[in-house]
C-alpha cells in the first residue's frame, strides 16, 4: 500500500516543503522528478513510467517538458532528521516547470508558489542560456536555490568543472553542490534531503480570509475549469464561494484538492498547501494564471505580480479545406482550455477563405499547437508566414497595430513603423565564439556586451529585433556551435524600422500566406531567396507557372517552374514529320490556353516548409 494511503492527510505545516525543478531543456527535469516519485511512493511501480508528469504523447516524443505539472509526495523522513515532535512524514509539492524559453511566463508564476528551487544542471553542458534566465527569476523571488549536477554517470560527465561553473555563479561553497545520475537514482535522496532541511515550510494563518494564486490551469467537461492555485493564507472548502480578482468573476468550489499526482478530492485546501479548485465554469478566459482567487464573503487584497502573457508571435491557420472551418474553430476552443496562453481571433482571406489569426509565446509553441491540431484532430491546414507584432504611425495622426503582413495596405500613408525588439543572451564555449558572432552579424543586431563565465564559456549579449530570431535562428545557433550554443531573450520594447510588405505571386495570383513585413534593405535579398525555395517545393504544372515576389506592385524577383510535358509524339512511328508538328504545336496551344486559366493548389507541405524556411 502506498505511504499516502495509510497516513492522515492532516499534516502540520511546518512539515510541508514547496519547491519547483529549474533548468535549462534537456538538462534532467523529468526524470529527476520520476526519482522522486520513485523514491517517495507516489507512484505505484506497475503504473510507473519515464517523464511520468509529461501527459502529453508529444512531450515525451520531443523529450521535453511543454506543460507544468504539480504532484504531492509523502517521505518518511530518515532518523536523523526526526525531531521529538514524534512527527516521521514530510510532505513536499514539486512543481515540474518546462525548460523553453517559450514558457517564461509560466515558470515565473510557479516560482511565486513556492519556497524554493532545485537548480539542475547538465554535468556535460554545464551552464546555459535558460539556466541562468530561470536562475534570475528564482532570485527575484528570494527563494532557496539548491544546486544539484545531473548525468554524473556519462561518460563525457564534466562534474568538477561544473561545480566551480556553479560555485562562483552562486558564490557558495562547491562542496555543497550535490552530485547526481537521475537516471539511475544515485545520490538522489540527498536531494530529497536537502530540500527538507534548506527550504522553509510555507508561511500562513489559516484564520485569515482564503487568498490564493493561480499559477496554472486545466479543463474538464464535468467540473470546468480547474485553477491549480497555491494557498498563502486561510482554507477553503467544497460549495463555498470564491471570487476572482482579474476577471471579476464569482464561482463555486464544485471540488477541491491535490495533485497525487492525479487530481485526488480533499476535504479543504488549507495555509501553505498546493492543489486545485474546481470552478465549475466553462469560459478559460475567467481563470487566469497569475490571478488571485479569495472567497467571495471575505476578499483577501489580490497577490502583486499579475500580468496577462502576452502573445509574441502570429500565425493564421487556415483549414485546407474550406468547409472546415467550424471543426477548426471548435478544435480550438478545445485546445485553448488546456493551454490559456494560446489567442485566437477569425480573419478571412480572399485566396484562401475564412480561418483564424493565433497568438503564440514563441515558434516552439506555434510548432506545438499545430502538431496538435492534426494529431488529435486531423486538421489539414495551410499556415501563414509567423509574423510579430508592429506599431504603426500614420500620417493622419492615427496609430495602429498590424501582427499580420495582409493588414499592412500598400495604400496607407505611413508616417514611421517600430517592431518589437529583445535583448538576446547566448552562451557558448569560446571556440565558437567566432562562429556565433558571424551569425549575429548578418542580422540586424547591436552588440551589447560580453562576459566570460569561465577562461572557456562566454556570454554575449545583443539587442536583436524579435522578428530576426522568431523562425531559423535557434537552428542556425545550434549548427554553427555543433550544438553547445544555447540562447535566452526578454523583451525590452519596441524601436523604428524601415519595413516594407513583400507578397508572392504564384502563377499570377497573391498568396497570401507567404506575405511577409521584412526590412527595406533586405527586400531584394528575402525575395529571391524565397522565389528559388518555391521553385524546388511547389510540385510542377501541366503549364508554365511563374513564381514573382513584388513589392508595392514592382517585381523583384521571379522563377518560372517549367511545365510537365507528355510525349505526344511518342506513339508515331516513321511518316511524315508534319505529323509529328500539328501534334506538338496542339500541344503548345493547349498549354498557353491552361496558363491563362489554370490555378495552382499547393500541398500543406509547402506552407510548413516555407515557414521553416
Amino acid at each position: 500500500m502506498l505511504i499516502y494511503d495509510i497516513i492522515n492527510d492532516i499534516m502540520n505545516q511546518e512539515y510541508t516543503r514547496n519547491f519547483s525543478i529549474i533548468a535549462h531543456i534537456d538538462h534532467g527535469k523529468s526524470t529527476l522528478a520520476d526519482r522522486l516519485l520513485d523514491l517517495t511512493g507516489s507512484v505505484e511501480r506497475r503504473k510507473m513510467q519515464e517523464q511520468f508528469l509529461d501527459q502529453m504523447d508529444l512531450e515525451r516524443e520531443r523529450g521535453i517538458t511543454i506543460k507544468l505539472q504539480p504532484v504531492r509526495m509523502k517521505w518518511k523522513l530518515p532518523d536523523h532528521l526526526k525531531d521529538n515532535s514524534g512527527q516521521d512524514i514530510a510532505i513536499f509539492n514539486l512543481i515540474d516547470t518546462p525548460g523553453h524559453v517559450d514558457f517564461g511566463y509560466e515558470v515565473s508564476r510557479s516560482l511565486v508558489a513556492v519556497e524554493g528551487a532545485v537548480l539542475l544542471v547538465d554535468a556535460t553542458k554545464g551552464i546555459q542560456a535558460q539556466t541562468l534566465a530561470n536562475l534570475k527569476l528564482a532570485q527575484e523571488q528570494n527563494l532557496v536555490i539548491i544546486p544539484v549536477i545531473n548525468k554524473i554517470d556519462l561518460p563525457n560527465s564534466r562534474s568538477d568543472e561544473v561545480a566551480d561553473e556553479i560555485a562562483a555563479l552562486l558564490e557558495i561553497d562547491k562542496e555543497k553542490i550535490i552530485k547526481i545520475s537521475a537516471k539511475d537514482g544515485q545520490n538522489v535522496e540527498q536531494v530529497l534531503e536537502r530540500v527538507y532541511t534548506d527550504i522553509p515550510a510555507p508561511l500562513g494563518d489559516n484564520k485569515k480570509p482564503f487568498q490564493a494564486l493561480i499559477f496554472d490551469s486545466m479543463f474538464d467537461t464535468y467540473k470546468g475549469v480547474i485553477a491549480f492555485v497555491r494557498v498563502f493564507q486561510g482554507s477553503i472548502k467544497t460549495t463555498e464561494n470564491i471570487y476572482l480578482h482579474a476577471s471579476n468573476t464569482k464561482a463555486e468550489v464544485l471540488e477541491a484538492g491535490y495533485f497525487l499526482p492525479q487530481i485526488s478530492k480533499q476535504k479543504e485546501l488549507v495555509s501553505g498547501e498546493i492543489g486545485y479548485i474546481a470552478t465549475g465554469l466553462k469560459d478559460p478566459e475567467f481563470v487566469r494564471v497569475g490571478d488571485t482567487v479569495t472567497s467571495l464573503n471575505n476578499k483577501a487584497n489580490p497577490l502583486p505580480g499579475y500580468k496577462e502573457p502576452q502573445p509574441v508571435v502570429f500565425a493564421s491557420f487556415y483549414p485546407e479545406d474550406s468547409d472546415e472551418f467550424e471543426e477548426l474553430r471548435d478544435a480550438l476552443e478545445k485546445l485553448r482550455l488546456t493551454d490559456s496562453s494560446l489567442t485566437f481571433e477569425p480573419e478571412s482571406s480572399a485566396a484562401l477563405g475564412r480561418g483564424f489569426r493565433l497568438g503564440f509565446l514563441g515558434m516552439l509553441h506555434v510548432e506545438i499547437i499545430s502538431e496538435r491540431l492534426r494529431r488529435e484532430f486531423g486538421m489539414d491546414l495551410v499556415i501563414s508566414s509567423p509574423s510579430v507584432e508592429y506599431h504603426i504611425k500614420l500620417k493622419n495622426g492615427q496609430n495602429k497595430i498590424i501582427r499580420s503582413a495582409s493588414e499592412l495596405d500598400p495604400n496607407i500613408q505611413v508616417d514611421f513603423m517600430e517592431e518589437p525588439v529583445v535583448d538576446l543572451k547566448i552562451i557558448t564555449p569560446l571556440e565558437y565564439m567566432g562562429g556565433v558572432m558571424q551569425l549575429l552579424n548578418d542580422l540586424r543586431s547591436n552588440f551589447g556586451e560580453t562576459d566570460y563565465l569561465r577562461s572557456d564559456l562566454v556570454r554575449l549579449n545583443y539587442k536583436v529585433p524579435l522578428a530576426e530570431i522568431i523562425t531559423d535562428f535557434y537552428d542556425k545557433l545550434k549548427s554553427v556551435s555543433s550544438g553547445y550554443a544555447s540562447m535566452s531573450y526578454e523583451s525590452i520594447g519596441y524601436q523604428p524600422a524601415d519595413l516594407v510588405r513583400l507578397d508572392i505571386l504564384i502563377a499570377g495570383d497573391l498568396v497570401e500566406p507567404f506575405s511577409r513585413i521584412i526590412p527595406r534593405e533586405r527586400s531584394f535579398y528575402v525575395g529571391r531567396v524565397m522565389v528559388e525555395k518555391l521553385k524546388e517545393t511547389v510540385p510542377a504544372q501541366l503549364f508554365t507557372v511563374s513564381l514573382q515576389a513584388t513589392i508595392g506592385g514592382k517585381i523583384i524577383a521571379r522563377e518560372t517552374i517549367k511545365a510537365m510535358r507528355k510525349d505526344v509524339t511518342g506513339y508515331l512511328y516513321g511518316g511524315d514529320i508534319t505529323r509529328k508538328r500539328k501534334l506538338l504545336e496542339k500541344q503548345k496551344k493547349g498549354k498557353k490556353k491552361m496558363k491563362e486559366t489554370g490555378k495552382v493548389n499547393l500541398p500543406q507541405k509547402v506552407f510548413l516548409e516555407m515557414i521553416k524556411r
